[in-house]
C-alpha cells in the first residue's frame, strides 16, 4: 500500500461486476467491511461509491442483500435497471454497463479529491483516468494481472500513478468464512447476471 498519505483527500470507486470478476478469478471473496476499513486508514476517505446494475423483474436477486448491506454501511450505492436485448444471433441477454455513471461522478467529485482508487481493469476508462489526472487527482487503479486471461487492461494500468494487485490485497480483504460480520453470503451468480455485454448503447 504505497502512496497513500494520511492528509490525502481520498474516494473509491468499484466497478461492482469488474471487480467481483477479478476476486473470483483469484478464487476468493471480498469482505466489503475490511475493504472499507483499509481504505479508511490510508487517508481522509470521503466517498466509496459502488456500481452496479440490477435485474428489476426477479423475484430473488442474488446480488440485492449485498447491494442493500453496502448501503447501510458506508458505501455510496449507484443503481440502474439491467436492459434486456436479442442479439444478432438471436440470442436473449442482459446488459447492465454503468460506465457512464462512473465517469460522471468522477469527474464530478475531482476537484474535492487528492487521490481516487479505481476497481477496475476496464480499458474504457484510461481516458477518463487522463482527465481526473489533468485536474491534478493521482489515480491509483486496483485489478490483476494474476489471473489467467489478466484482468486490467495494459492502456489502463499505464495510464494509472500507481497499480495495486488485488491479489496481494487479499490477506487484508478477503471474508473469512470463520467471521461473523453480518455480512450478507457473497453472490455467487453477480459476474454473471451484471456483466457488461457489447455491442449496444447503455
Amino acid at each position: 500500500m504505497i502512496n497513500f498519505y494520511p492528509q490525502e483527500r481520498l474516494a473509491l470507486f468499484i466497478d461492482g461486476s469488474n471487480l467481483y470478476a477479478a476476486a473470483r478469478s483469484l478464487g476468493f471473496d471480498i469482505d466489503y467491511k475490511r475493504l472499507l476499513d483499509l481504505f479508511s486508514s490510508k487517508g481522509h476517505l470521503l466517498r466509496a461509491f459502488y456500481y452496479t446494475a440490477l435485474v428489476e423483474d426477479q423475484e430473488y436477486s442474488p446480488i440485492r442483500p449485498l447491494v442493500d448491506w453496502l448501503d447501510y454501511n458506508g458505501y455510496t450505492m449507484v443503481t440502474k435497471p439491467t436492459k434486456e436485448f436479442t442479439d444478432a444471433t438471436g440470442r436473449r441477454k442482459i446488459k447492465g454497463n454503468m460506465d457512464i455513471e462512473l465517469a460522471i461522478d468522477m469527474m464530478e467529485m475531482a476537484e474535492h479529491l487528492d487521490h481516487i482508487v479505481l476497481f477496475s481493469g476496464d480499458g474504457d476508462f484510461r481516458r477518463l483516468v487522463e482527465a481526473v489526472q489533468r485536474k491534478g487527482v493521482r489515480v491509483t487503479v486496483c485489478s490483476t494481472v494474476k489471473s489467467q486471461p489478466p484482468m486490467v487492461a495494459d492502456e489502463l494500468r499505464r495510464q494509472a500513478d500507481s497499480f495495486l494487485e488485488l491479489l496481494e490485497l487479499e490477506p487484508i480483504i478477503a471474508r473469512q468464512i470463520q467471521r461473523d460480520d453480518r455480512m450478507p453470503p457473497a453472490p455467487q451468480q453477480a459476474a454473471a447476471q451484471q456483466a457488461p455485454q457489447s455491442g449496444a448503447d447503455s
